[in-house]
């Protein structure tokens, strides 16, 4: 029979931490050895209180995953009790059941669930009655500290993950600078000395450096985005929009391409990161439509529910559908880099933001015939 834990008994109580902590409340002495005995068998440590002061004395040394508490008291009856219970940040969602022989009428039993408890139990009961609905708590709890530990894991990985695509790709520059130093070098210099074949191979070399000099500084930028702390503000994205395109159009240097911007409502985020994803998504969008005679993009906004949804859209020269789940995941390309140059990391870029501020994003193409990305985020509410 698993033994119960009082305020005497804290330092033996560490034996037990793997197990979930029951607080049994009663004035009566003779009914928590009653209780202690029918929940003696199962995976808890037991905690017992007289009094609802001595409950919530228990309450600031130790986390339960589950409250029996008597109505009736001296001092502090079950229902103030829990009323300070629900008050408090540590027990505000702590779960409880009332055990009482007394105010068994509908009232008085509706004003127990009013204070919170998740279940009421009249005496006499069926003891299997009280274990089931213990068992369940202590299910539900064991899932609960299972899932924080998995979240806790799986964040610890994320964190070790981006840590090392950081510190690969900061190692990574000074030998890349070395290569890019001496080929230029060797480019302007030693260039009349080599035959047509030799001065190509030169000249792939200094490409290709370059590219992996823009790969480095997108996976540096992809690693920064979990640490970079969001500064919210409220802000017109159309003007945004305006400016991101002006500066786009000049990098792709397609002086042909149009724009239209249609009415946007105002969004609540942080100005720096949208301005990045409208970076990436209309610079995306510029360069699939450069081939076409009469590049065009068209950008809309609209509040739909609970979300202002962003769709830009081009006549580019769009993608299959069906790889469409690959857009957004990290070095995913649909487009030969001979074709269209990049790195497979904008994308998954825009994603990372987007997540970050609640939000969704996805994307609609036809081969040939365009496509159009929409990003979703929380609606702005005057």
């Amino acid at each position: 029979m698993e033994e119960i834990i009082t305020d005497a008994d804290l330092v033996i109580a560490g034996r037990n931490l793997d197990k979930p902590n029951i607080l049994m409340v009663d004035d009566r002495p003779e009914n928590l050895v009653a209780l202690g005995r029918l929940l003696g068998d199962l995976p808890v440590n037991l905690f017992k209180a007289t009094s609802g002061n001595e409950a919530l004395r228990l309450t600031l040394h130790h986390d339960f995953a589950l409250a029996l508490l008597d109505i009736q008291m001296p001092q502090m009856d079950g229902y103030e009790l829990a009323e300070f219970l629900r008050q408090e940040e540590k027990t505000q969602h702590m779960p409880f059941i009332f055990i009482s022989a007394i105010y068994t009428d509908s009232i008085n039993i509706f004003q127990g669930y009013e204070k919170g408890a998740f279940s009421y139990i009249t005496k006499p009961f069926e003891p299997e009655v009280l274990l089931n609905k213990v068992r369940f708590f202590i299910e539900k709890h064991q899932q609960e500290v299972a899932l924080k530990e998995n979240t806790r894991k799986l964040q610890a990985m994320n964190e070790e993950l981006e840590s090392f695509s950081y510190s690969v790709s900061h190692d990574l520059r000074a030998p890349l600078r070395a290569i890019d130093g001496f080929s230029k070098v060797l480019q302007k210099k030693a260039s009349d000395q080599l035959d047509e074949s030799n001065l190509g191979h030169l000249n792939t070399i200094v490409e290709n450096v370059d590219k992996m000099k823009k790969l480095i500084d997108d996976m540096l930028a992809f690693s920064k985005m979990s640490r970079q702390e969001q500064k919210t503000s409220v802000f017109d994205p159309k003007q945004l929009i305006e400016e991101v395109f002006e500066e786009e159009k000049q990098v792709v240097s397609n002086s042909k391409v149009e724009i239209s911007i249609g009415e946007i409502p105002r969004i609540e985020a942080d100005k720096d990161l949208i301005r990045q994803v409208f970076n990436n998504l209309i610079g995306n969008a510029i360069k699939y439509s450069s081939t076409k005679e009469n590049p065009k993009i068209e950008v809309e906004g609209k509040n739909e529910g609970t979300e202002t949804i962003i769709s830009i859209k081009d006549n580019g020269v769009g993608f299959d559908e069906e790889y469409a789940d690959k857009l957004f995941k990290i070095f995913q390309r649909l487009h030969d880099a001979d074709e269209f140059e990049g790195t497979g990391v904008g994308l998954a870029i825009v994603k990372k933001i987007v997540d970050r501020h609640g939000g969704r994003v996805w994307a609609e193409a036809e081969l040939d015939k365009g496509a159009t990305f929409y990003i979703a985020l929380p609606k702005y509410d005057d």
